[in-house]
């Protein structure tokens, strides 16, 4: 094998600058580019409230025109209904039947609202028309509107304690009048809580899982979708979801994707197909408001579970997430159980990283005969790469050593930090002293508005120190770059969720440990 020095050191250059670039675009996306929090959507929502509506027939009648006593009837009195359990509270209003706000409990006691202000009544059919309250309990509330001509819609929500229910609408109609256009619709937007605001609107998707085998969960990017060719339909973020599940997938014609452009949350319309030949029809669909527990959601056994973004290694992400669970249920911490799981990742990598430090050390160890070496011959390239090739091969040292180790656990990696990133298991999870929340930074001071997080610090200066063990190079402009990284990569962690900074900081100081083991045994035996 012959290896090009010139061509190396080139190689060596590149690959530093484009890691180095990589993590300054991620970073400079993450700060700058990141859809701004939810105030353009305030601002905007009730317009594409308004066009939502207006496309799926939820302000006028496509097939019953409203009559001298529907206009009546929009201003009589509206009406709440407040429901309230263990997990989570609900308002609903006889405007449209529909879902004014609902806001599930998380484990902290706080209340997170599902539904935006500006994009309520949701679920509502005719949100102009009023609707008489037939009756109400926290498990079951009956609404019920009569039109002058003598069709009925009977809307009922039948609850539970925990994050499914039901609502079945029922039709009724006499032989001359059109059945009207029935839709649930959710959006703009789905709610989060204050700390996840800044990236809801990039983080939000319009979702439909697949009926055929093998079942596939799709974005809804299209005007509209076929619900005879879906099991569900839904809206998500990053920890929370809202779908739609309908007992007869035949009973709806279209699911419908509405939003105002790509800078503004969406909304999904199920909408009904129109029946034939029949006077009465029904209306059944399940629906599911509250957190992506991944555990959770598997119980259901429909496939909602695959809205828990696993990243692109998401097998390895399962992998890690039943690990972590494991160890948490050991430690009844998540912090520790990242902590476990990160050593057990690293004893499974030690023989890959072994072979990484070794030959990065051997690296360092022979800077100075390379130095010699590349001056002695530097305006002879042939006679360069000829000794710079016998010099490698009388060390048995391979140039590449050091990186390709290091290349094969970036999947394991990855996967790792895309899990913690989106396991909502470890939403309000503290560790120890002030980290109170491993899915939010970890704010061990605060100074004003800026806020002092200590982990991601801790973790530059350990970074700091692995690169200094680690850098061979003698190029003084090379070390500064790799001196500018931590620093490059403590701007980047600083508004990370505390249980990725733990695993990276975990990561480093064992990586330090084992270094620092391999270069005192290499100086012992030389």
């Amino acid at each position: 094998m012959k290896f090009n020095v010139k061509r190396k050191v080139i190689m060596q250059k590149n690959s530093i600058l484009f890691v180095i670039l990589s993590a300054f675009t991620v970073f400079m996306w993450y700060f700058f580019f990141v859809p701004p929090p939810e105030q353009s959507y305030r601002q905007t929502a009730q317009s594409q409230n308004t066009a939502a509506v207006s496309e799926s027939g939820d302000n006028k009648f496509k097939r019953a025109d409203l009559n001298e006593s529907d206009i009546d009837n929009i201003y009589v009195k509206e009406e709440y209904i407040n429901i309230e359990t263990k997990q989570y509270k609900a308002v609903l209003t006889n405007k449209g039947a529909g879902v004014l706000s609902w806001s599930v409990k998380e484990k902290n006691g706080q209340w997170v609202d599902l539904v935006f202000p500006e994009s309520a009544p949701v679920m509502a059919n005719f949100p102009s028309l009023t609707y008489k309250i037939i009756s109400k309990s926290d498990e079951k509330i009956v609404f019920e509107y009569v039109s002058k001509e003598g069709w009925k819609i009977t809307k009922t929500y039948n609850l539970s304690d925990l994050y499914m229910h039901n609502l079945n609408i029922s039709v009724e109609k006499n032989s001359k009048t059109p059945f009207p256009q029935i839709d649930l619709k959710w959006g703009p937007g789905l709610g989060t809580d204050s700390k996840e605001l800044k990236e809801n609107i990039s983080l939000t998707r319009a979702l439909v899982y697949t009926a055929a085998k093998p079942n596939k969960l799709k974005k809804l990017k299209d005007n509209s979708e076929p619900a005879s060719l879906c099991k569900w339909t839904a809206i998500d973020n990053r920890y929370f979801l809202a779908a739609f599940i309908p007992e007869n997938s035949t009973d709806f014609d279209k699911i419908l994707l509405s939003r105002l452009d790509k800078k503004h949350p969406c909304s999904v319309i199920l909408k009904a197909a129109e029946p034939k030949d029949v006077n009465k029809k029904d209306y059944s669909v399940n629906f599911y408001l509250g957190p992506k527990g991944y555990k959770h959601l598997r119980t259901y056994d429909l496939g909602l579970e695959k809205t828990v973004d696993f990243g692109f290694f998401g097998f390895l992400g399962k992998i890690a997430f039943s690990a972590l669970t494991f160890f948490y249920k050991l430690t009844h911490n998540y912090g520790w159980a990242v902590v476990m799981l990160t050593v057990i990742i690293q004893i499974l990598v030690l023989p890959l990283t072994l072979k990484s430090f070794k030959s990065s050390a051997e690296m360092k160890r022979m800077q100075p005969v390379i130095k010699d070496i590349q001056t002695k011959y530097k305006d002879n390239p042939q006679r360069l790469k000829a000794e710079m090739l016998n010099i490698y091969k009388s060390q048995k040292v391979n140039p590449l050593g050091g990186c390709l180790p290091m290349l094969l656990q970036l999947p394991i990696f990855w996967a790792f930090f895309t899990m913690l990133r989106n396991a909502y298991e470890l939403r309000n999870e503290g560790w120890i002293l002030w980290v109170k929340d491993l899915s939010a930074a970890d704010q061990f001071m605060q100074f004003g508005s800026f806020n002092l997080n200590l982990l991601p610090l801790i973790m530059g200066i350990g970074m700091f120190f692995q690169q200094r063990m680690t850098t061979v190079t003698s190029d003084l402009s090379q070390r500064k770059i790799m001196y500018i990284m931590p620093v490059i990569f403590t701007f980047m962690f600083w508004s990370f969720p505390s249980g990725l900074v733990l695993y990276w900081l975990t990561n480093s100081l064992i990586s330090m440990v084992e270094q620092y083991f391999i270069i005192k045994k290499m100086r012992l035996s030389s």
